[in-house]
C-alpha cells in the first residue's frame, strides 16, 4: 500500500497531517498472485501433458503405437481428419509433415516448460497464443459456439499470465529476470 503524507497550513497556524492512502492494484495482492500462479501451472500442465502424450503415447489421446518416439506423427491424425472451414485445405496439406511435427512439438514442450517454470513468459505467451489460435482456426466454426472456444480462452489467459508476471509467484520468474542475457534482451523475460 502506498502512503504519502502532506502537511497543510491553516488559518490558525495549525499544521494537520493528511495521509493519502492508495491501495495496491488488485493484481499485486497475495491472493491474486497465487491465483495467477496456479492458473499458470494449470495451463502449463495442459501444454506439457499434450507434449508428453504425443511424445510417448501415454494412451490418453495418443495410443502407444502412434507415439512420436515410435515413428508416429503428432500432427497427422488431427490435421488429416479434423480440420473444417476456410483453412481445412492448408491444414490437410501440412498433416504429418516433418517440419510441422517438429514445430508443433517444440511449441507444446517449450510453452509447457516455460509456464511450469515461470520463465520466458513473454515468448511463451506469444508462441502459445499463436499455436492456440492456429488450433482454433483449424476447426472453424467451433462445434459449440459461433466463434469462441477453449483455444481462444487459453490464448487470452496465456497473454494475461505474461502481463501480470505470473512466473514470479511459485516460479523462477524473479530469478530469471536477473540473468544477464534476460536483462539485455527483455523479450526473454
Amino acid at each position: 500500500m502506498t502512503v504519502s503524507e502532506h502537511k497543510m497550513n491553516t488559518r490558525h497556524g495549525h499544521r494537520p497531517l493528511v495521509r493519502v492512502v492508495t491501495p495496491k492494484p488488485l493484481t499485486e495482492s497475495a491472493a491474486a498472485r497465487y491465483v495467477w500462479a496456479v492458473a499458470r501451472l494449470a495451463l502449463g500442465w495442459v501444454f506439457l501433458w499434450a507434449f508428453l502424450d504425443k511424445l510417448f503415447g501415454l494412451g490418453h489421446e495418443t495410443p502407444a503405437a502412434k507415439a512420436w518416439t515410435k515413428g508416429g506423427s503428432p500432427t497427422e491424425g488431427f490435421l488429416k481428419f479434423s480440420p473444417k472451414g476456410p483453412f481445412a485445405g492448408f491444414y490437410h496439406d501440412i498433416a504429418g509433415a516433418a517440419w510441422a511435427d517438429w514445430l508443433f512439438m517444440i511449441g507444446l514442450g517449450g510453452v509447457g516448460a516455460a509456464l511450469i517454470l515461470g520463465i520466458g513468459m513473454r515468448i511463451a505467451a506469444a508462441g502459445g497464443a499463436a499455436l492456440l489460435v492456429m488450433m482454433w482456426s483449424a476447426v472453424l466454426p467451433p462445434e459449440n459456439n459461433l466463434f469462441m472456444d477453449d483455444h481462444l480462452v487459453y490464448a487470452l489467459l496465456i497473454v494475461g499470465l505474461a502481463l501480470v508476471s505470473a512466473g514470479d509467484t511459485l516460479g523462477l520468474g524473479r530469478w530469471w529476470a536477473k540473468v544477464p542475457l534476460v536483462k539485455r534482451l527483455p523479450v526473454l523475460k
